[in-house]
């Protein structure tokens, strides 16, 4: 067998076994399309363009928001809890401020109305009066002081006078005009239609009392008509008259 010859195939030959070369394989780009890969969750953007590329962004990563922390008390509950600390805070000051006003009262100043005319004209009816009580306590009152005292026959009511004598000393009247040891009082700041001519008199006045008078000689109720006034019953000295204001005055 020579070289050239091969050994009969027992296989047929398949038929339309074409003797011809082969055609040689040609690579065609348009032919090959890669597959894009679209995730579902993502938008659909109709407006875009056919052939515009489609941007893919990564969804940020979602962040769990921190437990909020547990409030015990509620919108209400706050709003009353802080009402009454207000009505609270409230009810101490007005506390303190009745107790402090008790306590000045009580001990150091008070404020008084005047009602009639005995004091015209010192003092007018309706005037409001500041009533110094402290005073008293370190100092005797004083002849010519206005004051503030209880009334000898119904310590109830209170009236305002003026000293015209202390303990010890001889008092009386001569058809309206007043002497104290024999001592013609000043009282020039009386106009005559307050003045009253009546005599009365000597009284001398006990350890521990006053002799009192109104300014308005013939409209007032005082020590000629009810006596003399025990030291303790005078309350305080008429300080400072601050209404009407225009009408102020320090006594």
């Amino acid at each position: 067998m020579s070289n050239d010859e091969l050994p009969p195939d027992n296989d047929p030959a398949p038929a339309n076994l074409s003797t011809s070369a082969p055609e040689p394989y040609v690579f065609r780009p348009a032919e090959f399309r890669p597959a894009v890969f679209i995730p579902a969750e993502l938008p659909h953007h109709p407006e875009r363009g056919a052939n515009e590329p489609q941007h893919f962004e990564a969804a940020p990563a979602e962040v769990a928001p921190a437990a909020a922390p547990h409030v015990r008390e509620s919108g209400w509950t706050v709003s009353l809890s802080r009402l009454w600390e207000e009505l609270l805070a409230w009810f101490k000051t007005l506390v303190s401020a009745a107790v402090y006003a008790t306590i000045i009262v009580t001990f150091g100043f008070q404020v008084a109305r005047v009602e009639g005319q005995s004091m015209v004209p010192t003092l007018e009816d309706q005037d409001r009066l500041i009533v110094n009580k402290l005073v008293y306590r370190w100092a005797d009152p004083q002849v010519g002081d206005v004051v503030m005292l209880y009334y000898p026959e119904d310590p109830a009511k209170s009236f305002v006078k003026r000293i015209v004598a202390e303990a010890g000393d001889t008092i009386r009247s001569a058809e309206g005009k007043v002497y104290r040891n024999e001592v013609l009082l000043d009282d020039s700041f009386i106009p005559d239609e307050y003045r009253m001519a009546d005599t009365w008199g000597p009284i001398v006045v006990q350890r521990g009392y006053y002799f009192v008078m109104g300014d308005h000689r013939n409209n007032s109720s005082d020590s000629r008509a009810w006596g003399q006034v025990p030291k303790k019953y005078i309350i305080g000295k008429v300080q400072l008259r601050w209404w009407p204001i225009d009408h102020a005055r320090v006594f």
